[in-house]
């Protein structure tokens, strides 16, 4: 008999921690691993806002926030809101939490009772199936494909939706495959939902700032749809503060509070030195983020290139975030003579101990037939890992047996 809980036995493992963890301890072996696995910028937190967080310290900001943030810090996301976004959201309507995974698991189990529906497009991020089922709902999936570009359309949501569906969790730019919705499928969208009184939407806008195709859009700029979203952000990607952890919602009020309530009984307040450097981002103008933003395309068109000379592979051109998510079940079925590979997993691992490229199966975000590569590292690091995933696959092609 276990000791652990059912809850904890049904629980996945994070599959980009698991590879970045499997990576480490290869590196701490002497093995020369480049790791494309995490979703992390390689870039520095701008030295205005380290900054901030040094006077924080020296100015006491030592106590207990309150669970929702501190009052300035929300207004300031407020004011974000409303220039960035045009999306007015008081600072009662915000609650600032321990990143925006913390955030998104707080909404989900303020909304969501045991039985009830979650419907999630594929590609998904991984910790959207894994935070629903801890809170005993259900995913109902969506499929799309590479040549729809991954994203659904108004019909196809229409069609996942029953009775018992509560929640629509979705991010634009989308993690892992880069889509971003356009205004008008946003709209297209949320006239569906709008149709179903009890259905409310989480927009994960996590990857706002990193987007190549022009102004973010968020499906709650809908009037006739605000008051049933919940957008989530934070600061992590476009300010390169991953390890500061703040993330953040603005919400209809009743959720704000139930989000607060829940909160205060996991982590409290997220961390009063870090609320203070996310205040300094989100009050400054966003040069650091273009260059970063204008680096990341760089470094995506780099990728798409060399992976267009690799016999086989799938993609599609990501129009944000910072990874590619290629189709790759051409190889499915070959061998080097010594490993057969038969899915996306076996794949990855194959990469790993032969190309040493550390990258996560696409059976993680729900299509088996993709991996994801993150490019959120240097130009030159891109290409050798490239050359490498290229040369491994290569002996996959020269030892071509069909099981």
């Amino acid at each position: 008999m276990s000791k652990l809980s059912e809850r904890i036995n049904n629980l996945a493992e994070s599959e980009t921690i698991k590879m970045s963890r499997i990576c480490r301890e290869m590196q701490a072996q002497g093995i020369d691993i480049i790791n494309l696995s995490l979703g992390e910028p390689d870039f520095p937190t701008p030295i205005h806002i380290r900054e901030a967080g040094k006077q924080a310290i020296d100015k006491g900001y030592s106590h207990y926030p309150p669970i929702s943030g501190y009052l300035d810090v929300r207004q300031a996301i407020s004011d974000k809101f409303m220039r960035e976004n045009g999306l007015d959201y008081k600072p009662n309507q915000i609650v600032i939490s321990t990143g925006a995974k913390q955030s998104i698991a707080n909404v989900v189990l303020s909304l969501l009772n045991p039985g009830e529906e979650v419907v999630l497009p594929v590609p998904y991020w991984v910790s959207y199936v894994e935070i629903a089922k801890l809170a005993e709902g259900k995913p109902v999936f969506i499929e799309t494909t590479i040549s729809t570009d991954f994203k659904i359309t108004s019909t196809q949501l229409r069609a996942a939706i029953s009775p018992k569906t509560k929640l629509f969790i979705f991010s634009s730019p989308c993690n892992p495959s880069g889509s971003v919705y356009s205004k008008e499928e946003l709209q297209a969208l949320a006239e569906v939902i709008i149709e179903f009184p009890d259905l409310y939407i989480v927009s994960d806008e996590i990857y706002e700032h990193i987007n190549f195709i022009g102004n973010h859009e968020s499906i709650a700029q809908f009037d006739f749809i605000k008051e049933r979203v919940v957008v989530v952000n934070g600061v992590s990607k476009a300010f390169a503060m991953t390890g500061w952890r703040i993330g953040y919602i603005g919400a209809p009020e009743w959720i704000a509070k139930a989000c607060d309530k829940m909160q205060g009984q996991f982590t409290s307040a997220a961390c009063s030195i870090a609320q203070r450097a996310a205040m300094a981002a989100l009050n400054s103008d966003l040069s650091p983020t273009i260059l970063m933003r204008d680096e990341f395309k760089r470094r995506r068109d780099l990728v798409l290139s060399l992976m267009k000379t690799i016999p086989g592979l799938k993609l599609n051109e990501p129009k944000g975030a910072f990874y590619v998510f290629p189709d790759v079940s051409h190889y499915f079925g070959m061998t080097d003579g010594k490993i057969t590979i038969t899915n996306a997993h076996e794949l990855c691992m194959y990469l790993l101990n032969t190309a040493h490229v550390s990258i996560v199966s696409g059976e993680a975000f729900g299509d088996g037939n993709c991996i994801r590569l993150s490019y959120a590292t240097s130009q030159e690091i891109l290409i050798e890992a490239i050359r490498r995933i290229k040369e491994a696959l290569g002996k996959l092609n020269k030892f071509k047996e069909r099981v």
